[in-house]
């Protein structure tokens, strides 16, 4: 029995440290996926997939890039989170066919290695204002030619030139960081030039070119990487690659901050809490109206707005309200539907591929609003003039007949329902009279002169 307990003590102490030992052993590979313009939803998903694979100490994180650009303000903090990283980042672009362009370039040029797939290309990184990154969708053939035209516009304006300027040394400390060519990451901005994967290679701006997953982990295995300042050694043979996924609360936030699903978010909350505050007690389109503008605001924190544009919008639908209430023959519904578009397509202060509002929706919108403001609130403010013709207020003005003589209380018939009255002066059997106020369950009533007319 002793031995028993000796042997029950010591696998008590020694389990801790076998789990110890198997939460040292690296997971392999974690794969990343960089697909579309960049914004909030993938900072937040590159932000929390980092701080996964650190927690599973992952070997090395491969980032897998196809983009056109995205917000400046993402993709400085995606780069933050890559240079603060102490797993070694691989930025890939891939498959053949895809881009780094833009903010694209920047991660790529940030990653601890930078490789690329045939057929890519990387560059176009000029920035058009402050709000974003452009990315172009025209063939390879023209981008030459687009290169030039970008060359000539140089911007000539102070804010023009602080706004170049402070890409160019950001983009050079980075191709700096990582031992890359810094001429040409500044020639990326200034020129917006573009390379090719080789062009790419040729002129040190990645580490390498590869086919595929497989044969990357073929081409980095015994590199070694400067992490956080200490000299690591990828050691990738073998190793199995884990795709992770955005898991539910960055899939939410890409949903919301959806430029088209924000716009239509502010509209379903102000039209669901103009139309709780003009029909008091509804509470759904209150509620609704809330959440759904509380989300939207939540969305524009994260997004490039212009309010200028915002402020044009509440204009025009403020144009289009007072149109029911002020007779301006039309002047106030056309100039808040004018204003409604024009503050539409200024919303958002980007030129980035997927981060625009839809012009259909906008215009579809801006019809919706026109006839919810003059014909649906129309309707209703017509329907708050209509008289009574229900409940206790309808009976202020009916005409009734006096059941028996009374003085100052008795019974009055009404509607063909029998009241409690009081009156004034006395009244007679058969007399006409006129409901003036109620006072709880009596009647307060008066005689009917000969001009009353009945209800």
């Amino acid at each position: 029995m002793h031995y028993f307990r000796i042997a029950f003590y010591a696998a008590l102490l020694i389990c801790p440290l076998l789990l110890t030992a198997g939460n040292n052993n690296e997971s392999g590979i974690v794969l990343l996926e960089i697909d579309g313009a960049i914004g909030p939803a993938t900072s937040d998903y590159i932000h929390r997939s980092l701080a996964k694979a650190q927690e599973q100490n992952a070997h090395a994180v491969i980032i897998r890039i196809d983009t056109p650009g995205g917000l400046d303000s993402a993709m400085r903090d995606i780069i933050q989170d890559i240079i603060a990283s102490p797993v070694p980042i691989i930025s890939f672009v891939a498959p053949s066919g895809a881009r780094a362009a833009s903010a694209g370039a920047y991660i790529l040029l940030a990653s601890h290695i930078a490789a690329m797939a045939p057929a890519t290309n990387v560059g176009a990184a000029t920035p058009v204002q402050i709000g974003g990154f452009p990315g172009s969708d025209r063939p390879a053939k023209d981008r030459e030619k687009e290169n030039q035209e970008a060359q000539k516009a140089a911007p000539t304006d102070a804010m023009g030139k602080k706004i170049i300027n402070d890409a160019v040394a950001y983009i050079r400390g980075l191709a700096t960081l990582r031992g890359r060519n810094a001429d040409w990451a500044e020639k990326a901005v200034r020129e917006a030039a573009s390379l090719s994967a080789q062009a790419a290679l040729d002129n040190n701006v990645i580490d390498l070119i590869a086919s595929d997953l497989a044969q990357l982990l073929q081409k980095i295995d015994g590199r070694s990487v400067n992490v956080l300042g200490q000299k690591k050694v990828l050691a990738t043979t073998g190793l199995t690659i884990h795709l992770m996924e955005p898991d539910w609360r960055s899939r939410l936030l890409s949903i919301i901050t959806d430029p088209n699903v924000a716009y239509i978010l502010m509209l379903i909350g102000i039209y669901g809490l103009i139309y709780e505050f003009a029909n008091p007690g509804m509470v759904l389109p209150g509620v609704a109206g809330a959440i759904s503008l509380l989300l939207a605001l939540f969305a524009f924190q994260v997004l490039p707005i212009n309010y200028a544009g915002l402020a044009l919008m509440l204009l025009g639908i403020a144009f289009m309200a007072a149109e029911v209430f002020v007779p301006s023959f039309g002047a106030l519904g056309i100039g808040g539907v004018i204003a409604f578009v024009i503050g539409s397509i200024m919303l958002l202060d980007t030129d980035i591929p997927g981060y625009g509002i839809s012009i259909p929706l906008i215009g579809f919108f801006a019809l919706l609003s026109a006839g919810l403001f003059m014909f649906v609130l129309g309707m209703a403010i017509k329907a708050r003039q209509r008289p009574v013709v229900s409940g206790m207020e309808e009976m202020i003005g009916s005409i009734g007949e006096v059941i028996d003589d009374f003085e100052t209380n008795g019974r009055v018939r009404i509607h063909s329902e029998s009241w409690q009255a009081r009156s004034q002066s006395p009244m007679r059997r058969g007399q006409r009279v006129r409901v003036i106020a109620i006072e709880g369950l009596q009647l307060v009533v008066e005689p009917c002169t000969e001009s009353s007319k009945e209800k």
